[in-house]
């Protein structure tokens, strides 16, 4: 019995837009005319992405790394665009007479949060990705505004002037809304860092406007600027280690980094125009793996076969596939082996949970299949066939021939040893998806 496998998209909400530190997007002020710009985190290649008179600003990147939303009034009021990260295919979203702006993108790419007067004073609303579906999550007389995903998708910070001008958290469906500051002083635009712990905003209670940052249940409210002109909109990079801001220290308003402990502060653009609102880039793995898979079961081995190439972060191939037992996961041959494919195992006792990184040498023993997930890994170069035998007693990845010259490609050209007859004791799930891992 043979099953392929097929590809999906999408994937779980997972830390806020984890992955390599991309482009900082920003808006500049072109003597009124605002604009969206890109660059590399180091301050080079500033490159304009908006063209049209009117003013755009606020750029928040998908989860993907591949898109935009941004505000603009090019329609006579201040309405929510996506385009792609080139600057291309500009689209509007949001087509109600009101004052639309502050765009924020779920984790999982499939929702936008912003704030709209349309209901005659600033709340939180969210919308698809397409701008279908414009639901309204606050409803008091304060302003609520700023939202902020949390990284695995189920709450959303925002400052609100209800009780004077402080940080709140509620729930992804508007519940539950939690006051997290408490002080006297104006504070908003809260950023949420990548692993959830922790939420950087803008605080004016030391008599200028300085970034702090707290736990994300409100407590340990530090300060990591101490600049008396002026720091705001903080941005956290993709992997946790720095922050961007904007910063009138210079003179006029810039895009700075720092450190997430504030230590390092570094001026990166220096233009004569305002540059504001900076936000990270996440650069998912684009490693490539398997788009199709073969599963040949037999009584005394299951063979899985891997051919072609090239799925992109987020893409997932499954089938439910019959084992004949819940043999040892063990590797030989690891030399060579390196990068981007995880697959995972579910059975009767639920989904498994663990994983390898192949050595260099040697044998690579893991687990139980009937309950553990395994995971290959494919160097980003040539790499040889490769199969995996789940036999009775023991499983083995094993290197066939160093044949394969594309990258990331992975195929079986022969039978597998021991497909001699059908059998199945126990269902197994295999998932695989491009995923970011250092390499062994």
């Amino acid at each position: 019995m043979t099953l392929g496998l097929s590809a999906v998209g999408g994937g779980p909400a997972v830390a806020a837009f984890p992955g390599e530190n991309g482009l900082i997007a920003f808006a500049r002020d072109l003597g009124g005319n605002g604009e969206i710009y890109v660059m590399n985190a180091d301050g080079t290649s500033q490159t304009r992405l908006t063209t049209d008179p009117a003013f755009d600003s606020e750029p928040a990147w998908s989860q993907d790394g591949t898109h935009i939303a941004f505000s603009s009034g090019r329609d006579g009021n201040s309405e929510i665009y996506i385009m792609n990260a080139d600057g291309t295919d500009q689209t509007r979203l949001t087509t109600n007479a009101a004052y639309d702006a502050e765009p924020a993108w779920s984790p999982d790419g499939t929702r936008i949060a912003f704030n709209s007067y349309r209901d005659g004073n600033a709340e939180i609303y969210v919308m698809d990705a397409d701008g279908a579906g414009q639901t309204r999550l606050t409803t008091n007389t304060a302003f609520d505004t700023e939202p902020a995903w949390s990284p695995d998708g189920t709450r959303i910070a925002f400052a609100s002037d209800g009780e004077g001008n402080e940080i709140y958290v509620m729930n992804a469906d508007g519940t539950g809304q939690t006051r997290l500051t408490t002080n006297t002083a104006f504070d908003s635009g809260p950023a949420w860092s990548p692993d959830g712990t922790r939420i950087a905003f803008n605080s004016y209670r030391d008599g200028y406007p300085a970034i702090y940052v707290m736990n994300a249940d409100g407590s340990g409210q530090a300060p990591l600027t101490t600049n008396s002109t002026g720091d705001l909109e903080p941005a956290w990079s993709p992997d946790g280690t720095r922050i961007a801001f904007d910063s009138g220290r210079d003179g006029n308003t810039e895009i700075y980094v720092m450190n997430a402990d504030g230590t390092g502060q570094t001026r990166l653009t220096t233009e004569t125009a305002h540059d504001f609102g900076p936000d990270w880039q996440p650069v998912p793995s684009r490693d490539s793996g398997t788009v199709e898979a073969t599963v040949t079961m037999a009584a005394s081995a299951v063979c899985l076969e891997l051919s072609t190439a090239a799925i992109d972060f987020g893409t997932r191939l499954f089938g439910e596939v019959g084992a004949p037992a819940s043999p040892l996961i063990g590797v030989t041959n690891c030399s060579g082996i390196g990068e981007v494919i995880l697959a995972r195992g579910t059975d009767a006792t639920g989904p498994g949970g663990a994983a390898w990184s192949l050595a260099t040498s040697g044998a690579c023993q893991v687990g139980t299949l009937g309950t553990d997930a395994f995971r290959l890994r494919l160097e980003s170069q040539a790499v040889p066939d490769v199969f995996v035998d789940l036999g009775t007693q023991n499983a083995t990845l094993q290197a066939l021939a160093a044949g394969a010259t594309a990258d990331h490609e992975a195929r079986m050209d022969t039978p597998c040893p021991g497909s001699t007859g059908a059998g199945a004791v126990m269902s197994l799930q295999i998932v695989f998806t491009a995923i970011e891992e250092a390499a062994p």
